[in-house]
């Protein structure tokens, strides 16, 4: 794979930059309501060397009743710095699934104007497999770092009338990353009081078919081949949406490593599948 700084990294990459005064790794692992997993416990039974954790559901904006939503400047500047997260830190995101909630963390960073940050390919099952070490017990105390003051990029995220234009308008392509079961109303939602279905005139595209079966992120072509399957042209505007804006970040991710751009809707199905103002479609 091609290592890029900015989306996406290698293990033998990150094994090489671990212990760089200026790469900050980070444990963003994140489980599907009910899953009956536990992040914060896998992080402190076994982690990458030196990685420190990043909670979304934490780092978030706490006052919406939707879930973890993009926090506010202040609150990521605050948990920044809390994780000893300076202005010329290279920060290396992973989870426990492989690729899977650690590009909506990736997603956060890039959002906030922090562009020195990567996805770590495969997550931690490739690491673990590959014989690289990791540690257990509760992580030392971060370094103090002064973190700059996030300036917000507009155009990697969208609201749900911004969604609404573009479905109307066709101005930008909307891409489901949730399973084709829920897409079509086939499968419920793990959420409880959400419509089944989707936005009229979304594509489905499950996050899975931008990964390879071993939980690493397809290369360009590979990516390519995806979104043509589906009619996707990665030159036109894309707007990413899922259940509650996680795995959009995965669709995000690929595009990215198209040199392509993509807009997450924040409040994703979570918002518009509880909201009766907003039309549903459901089957193919």
């Amino acid at each position: 794979m091609r290592d890029d700084p900015q989306s996406l990294v290698s293990t033998g990459w990150l094994a090489q930059a671990l212990g760089r005064e200026d790469v900050v790794v980070l444990d963003a692992s994140w489980h599907l309501p009910g899953s009956g997993r536990d992040a914060g416990a896998e992080f402190r039974a076994a982690r990458i060397p030196g990685a420190r954790r990043f909670d979304i559901d934490a780092v978030s904006e706490r006052e919406s009743p939707l879930p973890h939503m993009a926090p506010s400047p202040a609150s990521f500047r605050d948990a920044m710095a809390a994780l000893g997260i300076g202005a010329d830190s290279q920060v290396v995101i992973y989870d426990a699934a492989g690729i899977f909630s650690a590009p909506r963390a990736w997603w956060t960073f890039r959002l906030m104007g922090h562009a020195a940050v990567a996805v770590l390919d495969g997550g931690l099952p490739k690491w673990v497999a590959e014989g690289w070490p990791v540690e257990t017990g509760e992580p030392g105390a971060a370094p103090e770092a002064e973190p700059p003051t996030p300036v917000v990029d507009p155009a990697r995220v969208v609201d749900a009338d911004a969604v609404a234009r573009a479905l109307e308008g066709g101005s930008a392509q909307v891409l489901d990353a949730r399973p084709r079961a829920r897409f079509r109303g086939e499968a419920p939602e793990p959420r409880t009081g959400l419509r089944g279905g989707h936005m009229p005139g979304a594509v489905s595209l499950p996050f899975g078919e931008v990964l390879n079966p071993d939980g690493t992120m397809k290369d360009e072509d590979g990516i390519r081949a995806a979104l043509a399957a589906e009619g996707v042209d990665p030159a036109r505007p894309v707007i990413a949406t899922c259940g509650s804006g996680v795995t959009a970040a995965i669709l995000a991710l690929a595009l990215e490593r198209l040199g392509r751009g993509a807009a997450i809707y924040d409040g994703s199905w979570a918002e518009w599948g509880s909201d009766p103002s907003r039309p549903v479609a459901t089957g193919p």
